[in-house]
């Protein structure tokens, strides 16, 4: 039996909050909350629900009575089809209020937390723009507008290369210009388009896993350096060449070009071989003289401008005055150890991923810093009592974990070494109230900060300082 058609309407329907994930919020005449995902907090709409929950309803504006002044007009042709850019049509000012308000409910509601005044959102100097990596994917079946389909004509040109449509991995909407990355990526990303159809190289079919082209990344940095990489499924080295011959003869800007072979199921490249083609396998980022070496696999924040403005606040926080042992867990390439490095005594950073600790201390190499050490190895794992008896108890402690937080057993140790200080940078203040409020006990907040990483869209980053409280 199939289930029932349970959607209902609601008319006249407030929209007051902005939530998580880029939802925002109204209130149905019952008092459930109503998650909305084409609204900004102000608009009056009739909600049409698309899921019914015990405590509250999903939905979608049908019509608008009354638009919000937070309203601003997308400056990009796919917004509302495309989930990249959820927030385009919210004022910046507004998207800043919103992020700030977020950080603060979940720091209170979920870890239950005493906070001292939150410092002013940093807000973004760049609103659009601004990434320094662009992931694209190409699609034999284009994801179809309601106007093709509706026109009943023949679609010839189903070629795409773009992003994915929001929950739904087989289909791609084509992309004529993204307001994320600067140029040349929009000319790169054509120009690859526009010579694999005229030359009839094909493109990937991921239900039926055929097809030659698979993904194309695109890297810039603050050094003007350009990579790009391809990924290819079917292995045809004529057709190859022809794109890589074209691509460095149409832009030699490019510094790094590389492809990759992939004929997995899914497209992750971390256990593939990458093959470069010609200039270097690597570009150089740099802040404040450092120099960070980023190939295909290594993770860089991906706004460099506001990183350099993540790092000020975790170095400020810090108050280092050489004279501190510093422990940077999640350390990644180490851009934040060797960031704070000049202030220390020493830092140690721990990271589970080999490839960037080979990276890591390449760049510290590089950057002639010989008071940083990096291990690799599980967190939970590594940092233990006989590693903290190896290596020195930490007069202050930066962890900067994945979206998920620190794990029960991480945070277990913070506690047992008890460091004077611990700064917490967070891209999840959900995960991160969660474990500030296992350490509430035993440390005070000081300082909360956040940083606006991703405008345009719901992220927003933490920065939390906390000193060990006196008993």
């Amino acid at each position: 039996m199939g289930r029932k058609n349970t959607r209902q309407v609601f008319e006249n329907v407030e929209v007051v909050d902005a939530g998580a994930k880029g939802k925002t919020i109204g209130k149905a005449p019952d008092g459930r909350v109503i998650f909305l995902t084409n609204t900004v907090p102000g608009d009056v709409v009739d909600v049409m629900t698309t899921k019914k929950r015990k405590a509250y309803f999903e939905g979608v504006a049908t019509k608008f009575h009354t638009f919000s002044d937070k309203r601003t007009t997308p400056v990009c042709e796919h917004f509302g089809v495309c989930g990249g850019c959820k927030w385009q049509d919210m004022g910046y000012e507004h998207q800043l209020f919103y992020k700030q308000k977020e950080v603060e409910n979940n720091l209170r509601r979920i870890g239950h937390l005493e906070l001292p005044k939150t410092s002013t959102i940093l807000g973004s100097e760049k609103q659009y723009f601004y990434r320094n990596k662009m992931e694209f994917s190409f699609s034999d079946s284009r994801w179809l507008t309601l106007e093709e389909i509706n026109s009943g004509k023949e679609i010839d040109d189903k070629n795409a290369l773009g992003f994915h449509i929001p929950g739904m991995w087989d289909k791609i909407l084509d992309i004529k210009k993204c307001h994320l990355q600067e140029d040349p990526s929009n000319a790169i990303r054509l120009e690859i388009k526009d010579f694999a159809i005229k030359n009839n190289l094909s493109f990937f079919n991921p239900r039926n896993q055929w097809g030659m082209l698979r993904t194309v990344m695109i890297r810039t940095s603050s050094t003007g350096e350009i990579m790009v990489m391809v990924q290819f499924f079917e292995d045809d080295l004529e057709k190859r060449e022809l794109l890589m011959n074209h691509l460095s003869a149409s832009f030699p800007e490019i510094t790094s070009l590389l492809y990759v072979i992939n004929q997995k199921q899914n497209d992750t490249i971390y256990d593939q071989e990458i093959i470069c083609y010609s200039g270097r396998d690597h570009i150089f980022e740099e802040m404040e003289g450092l120099q960070f070496k980023i190939n295909a696999k290594s993770f860089y924040q991906t706004n460099s401008d506001q990183a350099y403005e993540l790092y000020k606040v975790t170095r400020d926080f810090a108050e280092l005055t050489g004279n501190e042992l510093v422990y940077d867990l999640y350390t990644g390439t180490g851009t934040i150890a060797q960031f704070v490095a000049k202030k220390a005594k020493k830092v140690i950073g721990i990271e589970a991923v080999p490839e960037a600790i080979a990276d890591a201390k390449a760049n510290a190499k590089r950057n002639k810093i010989d008071n940083v050490d990096f291990f690799v190895g599980d967190m939970k794992n590594v940092f233990n009592p006989s590693f903290i008896k190896e290596h020195g108890r930490p007069d202050l402690i930066i962890t900067d974990p994945p979206r998920d937080g620190m794990h029960a057993a991480v945070v277990e140790q913070i506690l047992s070494i008890a460091p004077e200080k611990v700064v917490y940078v967070s891209c999840n203040s959900a995960t991160q109230a969660r474990d500030l409020e296992m350490m509430k006990e035993d440390y005070e907040i000081l300082k909360v900060q956040p940083v606006d990483m991703f405008p345009q869209t719901h992220h927003v980053e933490n920065v939390v300082l906390l000193k060990k409280r006196t008993k």
